[in-house]
């Protein structure tokens, strides 16, 4: 139960998934600093696997699948939203925002996994899905200047060398 309310988070009275993305913004800072690249990987898909469980778990302890108590899923969407980029602060702002609208809005194939997949595989990856969107925004946002740093590692350099050539 710990695990999957986001170390408490989830218990917030009202916006709990907003509480959580707030919350997991320490831990994706911390995330910023593995290296190599793939450590990075290895640390976010072993979280989201353990958050897998948690929320299948958690959802059958509190009666509901996605209850809203449950906001490891967020923690997992919020990593791979920010993962790999330079963390600034524009960095986090965007990473949040952008990640909720999508968190929020649920663009398929997220609204399949929220609506048709009632279990924590379900829980967890409609916020995966509304990660790897607003990840892909971040790029674009990054790309053109606009979060402060250039990546210099990771995803960020191996887009910068196929598109250089």
């Amino acid at each position: 139960m710990v695990w999957s309310s986001g170390f408490g988070a989830g218990y917030f009275p009202f916006a709990s998934g907003t509480f959580g993305t707030a919350a997991a913004m320490p831990l994706a800072w911390a995330l910023s600093l593995v290296r190599p690249w793939w450590g990075w990987a290895l640390a976010v898909a072993a979280y989201t696997a353990v958050s897998v469980a948690a929320a299948h778990r958690a959802g059958r302890l509190h009666g509901v699948v996605d209850s809203k108590r449950i906001v490891s899923d967020e923690f997992a969407g919020l990593f791979l939203t920010v993962g790999l980029l330079p963390f600034t602060w524009q960095t986090a702002v965007a990473g949040f925002f952008v990640f909720r609208l999508f968190d929020v809005v649920k663009p398929w194939p997220a609204s399949f996994f929220d609506r048709k997949v009632h279990n924590g595989f379900g829980v967890t990856f409609d916020d995966v899905i509304a990660g790897v969107y607003a990840r892909i925004v971040l790029e674009v946002l990054s790309r053109l200047g606009w979060l402060g740093a250039m990546p210099d590692d990771g995803v960020g350099a191996l887009l910068s060398r196929l598109l250089s050539s």
